[in-house]
């Protein structure tokens, strides 16, 4: 579905003006001490014995961090600054000028500190975690990614509790987790981002905030099994509460590195009034990433199914397959792949909704599961569209990776976008993508997109104009 408003989204250093270097001491007394020196020493202990050596250094005490001795803390500081300027922004003139040019720019920036900690507790162990997120969107972004904004607020903030090998000797057979946490289910296409981003926040793209405002979560561990039951509350943005809340359960097998299989139930809640399809929604998913074939162990595939339904108000499916093949043994290690993904859209001569309703997405890789550096981004969601993804991801080193992208996208009622609509073909986009890690704290993205509006861009908004798109984002971990 086409939305004409998305709601956004030196170390320690030594004073050295303190105290300067000692004033040197004069001629005369440097020639009395270098002659009762030599006076002092007789001459054929001078030529045989070398010298004593200098006792050493006094050892440096470790730097205290303030912090209790007991229990293992980690302290962690990310940061990014990201550069986005467009052409032609979405299809629709954000900014009036009589020139025509309906180009945009924008910067976000973000830091979060966070501290870490665990304590033994016997044979099992008690953790928690504590991190603040503050974001910034500024030189006057377009609506959709929120204005000029910024903020500061408490990310994460958590208590949990790990069996370790307390329980028959199993390694964490049984975790619970408690406050604001992250959660995610498998690669992101339903449940991923717990909290909203961009308007009052700013960080719209960054994305820096994922935890929910409420989690409480426990997990089972028995050999390749992993079953989990939670208790999720959504950080809306203060202006689009949605009061968006769910409880579920999920299961997932995992059979080697390469192979994983799960299953997921969901029921949301929400504000009725804003999200009355959500509001008692029950949500099936089934999915399996996999990698079958011993003698062919570059080739994967990845299926996802999702069902959801709210009594007669919606029914509505949503499934993607991709398959891809890596070759490991040839240089640069190119990975082609293609991906089709379908979301229903709502058919305007049935009483029921059929519209999928997109939940909460999240990027797990580039392109997954904002589809589109520019349409995904800026002006489709995962609702009433078809699309068609081809992938070349090349890896020239360890320290640089990227490739091309390439779309299609269609609707699956065009109807849904508005009556006068016909076409179902919306957009072709072309992005391409690199990594680049400076080193072991800096990584240095580059995006530059194409997209061409289609049929049913140009009856729903009359817009014909190429869309070109570029980005640069500077990210720090420590």
């Amino acid at each position: 579905m086409l939305l004409d408003d998305i709601p956004a989204s030196e170390r320690d250093r030594r004073d050295r003006g303190a105290r300067g270097p000692a004033r040197p001491p004069s001629l005369p007394v440097i020639g009395a001490a270098c002659t009762a020196l030599l006076l002092a020493v007789p001459a054929p202990a001078l030529a045989q014995e070398p010298p004593a050596p200098a006792p050493p250094p006094p050892a440096e005490e470790e730097r205290s961090t303030g912090l209790p001795k007991k229990g293992h803390w980690t302290f962690n500081l990310d940061a990014g600054l990201g550069g986005f300027g467009f052409a032609n922004s979405l299809y629709t003139d954000v900014r009036p000028d009589p020139s025509g040019n309906l180009g945009d720019d924008w910067a976000e920036t973000f830091v979060k500190p966070a501290l870490s900690a665990r304590f033994g507790a016997g044979k099992s162990e008690i953790y928690g975690k504590l991190s603040a997120v503050g974001e910034r969107t500024f030189a006057g972004p377009p609506s959709v990614v929120g204005e000029d904004a910024s903020s500061f607020e408490i990310e994460d903030g958590y208590l949990g509790w790990r069996s370790g090998t307390a329980l028959g000797g199993s390694q964490n057979l049984l975790d619970f987790t408690v406050g604001r946490a992250p959660y995610t289910i498998g690669h992101g296409m339903l449940l991923w981002d717990g909290a909203g981003e961009g308007g009052s926040r700013g960080g719209y793209w960054t994305n820096a905030r994922k935890a929910w405002q409420f989690a409480a979560v426990g997990r089972a561990r028995p050999k390749h099994n992993t079953i989990e039951v939670f208790y999720l509350d959504r950080d809306d943005l203060p202006e689009h509460d949605t009061g968006t809340r769910l409880w579920g359960a999920n299961y997932e097998l995992a059979l080697g590195d390469k192979n994983t299989f799960g299953a997921s139930y969901m029921k949301f809640h929400a504000n009725h009034g804003l999200e009355p399809n959500r509001d008692g929604m029950n949500v099936y998913d089934a999915r399996a990433y996999t990698s079958p074939l011993q003698a062919l162990p570059g080739l994967a595939f990845e299926l996802e199914y999702a069902h959801e339904q709210s009594g007669e108000l919606l029914k509505s499916n949503a499934f993607t397959a991709q398959a891809g093949y890596e070759m490991d043994e040839v240089a640069w290690k190119p990975r082609l792949s293609y991906r089709y993904a379908y979301f229903q859209g709502d058919d305007s001569n049935t009483p029921t909704n059929e519209g999928f309703d997109m939940l909460l997405p999240g990027f797990h890789d580039w392109g997954t599961w904002w589809q589109g550096e520019i349409a995904g981004e800026y002006f489709i969601s995962n609702s009433n569209m078809v699309s068609h993804q081809v992938r070349l991801h090349l890896t020239p080193s360890a320290s640089v990776s990227g490739g091309l992208i390439a779309y299609l996208f269609r609707l699956d009622e065009p109807t849904a976008l508005g009556p006068h609509v016909t076409s179902k073909d919306v957009a072709f986009e072309l992005d391409s993508y690199c990594d680049w890690k400076l080193n072991r704290a800096f990584t240095v993205s580059f995006v530059a997109a194409f997209a061409s509006p289609q049929a049913a861009v140009q009856q729903a908004y009359d817009r014909t104009k190429s869309f070109l798109y570029g980005m640069v984002y500077v990210a720090y971990s420590y």
